[in-house]
């Protein structure tokens, strides 16, 4: 759940301090902003902190159809937008202009001569598709403007552009095709049951439709379905023991077969090739114990570049489909991979890259000869980032004897003495902390001398489907534990100081830090929920209808009583009582996943207790703070905030 980059920074910021500013030399906060319980920030801080607010990245998109050139998104002014670069190390030129983010774009496949990207409004993810015409500058939309409408596959012969849409009725995501140059011929393809639908692609003769079905993180299927008429035949087996997963599908170059990623018979997922004839699985790397995340075919079909993820770090792979072997990869700099594309070339091969001290920017690598060329150099604020901390994993056993893992920012060595702790937590729940590039927050580490630990609780993805299934339903305490194994860590290493610690997290994160400053409010000093659910019941009434059924599958059915009655028993707003140590809640206005709601209902509660409750709402955002202008706001306040309460 990367992609990630723009969640993971979300749940690092937070606010609050104590102190009395005169209203001249502070940061006003945007009318757009609710402040409640946060005092002025001093204009000087925030210009000290500024260069960490500058850092841009930069991910791909796709490339052109007949030329070397790329379609891009990064920032320049407050949101992220489309830009062409049209050569290694190129200017980037920016193609649109919206006070919203831009989240993807894709070129007309045969000409290149227009692209369609997807555009939602305020953080609603109410998505739209716009054709833009490059000849002209011409923007069009191609949706109702309502719904919510994602993916999106082009047909071979580029007459034809399937994707998903909830427009019928907010809840089950319809298969629905259009011919751009036509938007009056948009009609809705194949009527489909739940929010987890999903094309792959067309078939080399673009007479089917590779279709996924997704239940949950441990359970999916395939279907074959005719692209005219949407008569739909199961390729995958239903009902037949262990739930299995399946994903990143594609149409091998003759249409005979399909190579996908699943966990069909392992423990991690595997790249597979599917005869369509007989169904027969073949497993193309049986020897690779962790996870594939990713592949892509290439155009002449006898290349799949893949990426696997091993502890975090991304490993490039290369495999021959001809001989059924992988084939010797360039090696490429430590990081995370998070797209991956082949030119039409079929040797030059896209993809983005970062790390720890490097911003996400695109490369591409000639297969052939091994040369990776930067097409990308996004700015660092003026900061040397090969200063920054890389991380170090670590492992603590938790109250069942399974181990579990976690990323260990250090400070430099300028800070003396025991360290104060902020403990992050990555949400999802199926979701990974990885070595991805901090951002702002490298101000916590290298400038505030704070210790950031990132654990992977029991739910995480990345080791294995068992690990995965670990805090399903009733077994969601044994996440809260394993941050109490955490705590249990950090009192054995003499650098960290266990008597100052912060926690905080995003989305789900956001729920385990209510979970515990609840539970284990004695072992921290104070804590940060962004966006989080405080109440797995209230959340799942009111969550999108769309994704409803699948975080069920996750959290437990609120509808059952017994299960109705555990939830409520563990929620964090029921024992907000206990919530005694300092609380800042973040919420976006136009949140679809976790409702408003979530938020207000649990500082409203732990107000009654007199516990310092500070609050920031953004009304133009949703499930995380996307608006430069907001985050900047989020970042002056989390640092007043552990001024004030975790380095005293």
């Amino acid at each position: 759940m990367k992609g990630l980059l723009g969640l993971v920074l979300s749940l690092l910021f937070a606010a609050g301090a104590t102190g009395v500013v005169a209203q001249s030399d502070v940061v006003p906060p945007a009318d757009n902003l609710v402040v409640e319980g946060i005092p002025g920030i001093p204009a000087a801080m925030a210009e000290e902190i500024n260069r960490y607010t500058e850092f841009r990245s930069a991910g791909f998109n796709n490339w052109h159809p007949m030329r070397r050139e790329m379609l891009i998104n990064t920032r320049f002014a407050n949101t992220s937008q489309i830009h062409v670069v049209r050569f290694p190390g190129g200017d980037r030129t920016q193609l649109t202009f919206f006070k919203d983010s831009v989240e993807g774009a894709t070129y007309q496949p045969t000409r290149g001569d227009y692209m369609i990207f997807s555009k939602g409004s305020g953080g609603n993810e109410n998505y739209q598709n716009y054709r833009y015409d490059f000849a002209t500058g011409a923007i069009t939309l191609l949706t109702d403007g309502k719904s919510r409408n994602t993916g999106g596959v082009w047909s071979h012969s580029g007459d034809r552009f399937e994707y998903e849409s909830t427009r019928r009725n907010g809840e089950d995501s319809d298969l629905w095709v259009v011919n751009p140059l036509d938007p009056k011929s948009d009609r809705m393809l194949a009527q489909m049951k739940g929010g987890g639908w999903g094309v792959y692609g067309f078939s080399p003769d673009d007479k089917q439709l590779l279709v996924g079905e997704s239940i949950s993180v441990n359970e999916s299927y395939l279907w074959l379905m005719n692209s005219v008429t949407g008569d739909k035949t199961l390729i995958t087996t239903r009902g037949s023991g262990e739930k299995v997963v399946y994903g990143a599908a594609q149409f091998s170059k003759d249409g005979n077969g399909i190579y996908a990623i699943t966990d069909r018979d392992s423990e991690f997922q595997r790249l597979a090739y599917i005869d369509l004839a007989t169904k027969k699985h073949t497993y193309l790397t049986p020897s690779i114990n962790w996870d594939i995340e990713f592949f892509a075919l290439s155009w002449d079909g006898k290349t799949i570049a893949f990426v696997t993820n091993e502890d975090g770090p991304s490993v490039l792979h290369l495999f021959d489909t001809a001989h059924g072997k992988e084939l010797p990869a360039p090696k490429l700099p430590a990081g995370v991979i998070s797209s991956l594309e082949w030119h039409r070339n079929n040797h030059d091969l896209a993809f983005a890259l970062e790390s720890a001290r490097s911003l996400s920017d695109i490369y591409s690598i000639d297969v052939k000869t091994g040369k990776i060329e930067r097409w990308t150099e996004s700015e660092t604020g003026g900061i040397n980032t090969q200063n920054f901390s890389v991380p170090e994993v670590v492992r603590w056993k938790s109250f069942d004897g399974k181990m579990i893992s976690g990323l260990y920012y250090k400070p430099p060595a300028k800070f003396s003495g025991k360290r104060p702790v902020l403990i992050n937590i990555h949400g999802g729940p199926e979701g990974q902390s990885r070595p991805w590039f901090q951002a702002e927050g490298n101000y916590f580490i290298d400038e505030l001398g704070i210790a950031v630990i990132q654990p992977n609780v029991r739910g995480s993805t990345g080791y294995g489907k068992t690990f995965v299934k670990l805090d399903d339903g009733f077994l969601r305490e044994g996440s809260y534990k394993d941050i109490a194994s955490l705590l249990d860590w950090i009192k054995t290493r003499p650098e960290l100081d266990a008597d100052r610690i912060m926690v905080n997290g995003g989305s789900y994160g956001g729920h385990m830090t209510l979970a515990v400053a609840t539970f284990y409010a004695d072992r921290i000093r104070c804590a940060e929920d962004a966006f989080g659910p405080s109440n797995f019941v209230t959340f799942l009434e009111n969550t999108s209808a769309y994704r409803r059924d699948l975080r069920r599958v996750e959290y437990g059915d609120e509808r059952d009583p017994k299960m109705r009655e555990f939830l409520n028993r563990i929620a964090p707003l029921n024992n907000a009582a206990k919530i005694v140590k300092p609380l800042f809640v973040v919420q976006g206005g136009n949140d679809p996943r976790v409702p408003l709601s979530e938020s207000e209902q649990i500082v409203r509660t732990v107000r009654k207790n007199g516990t310092p409750v500070w609050y920031l709402m953004a009304k133009d955002e949703g499930h995380g703070f996307a608006k430069k202008q907001n985050r900047d706001f989020q970042l002056y306040a989390v640092v007043m905030f552990m001024k004030e309460y975790l380095l005293k």
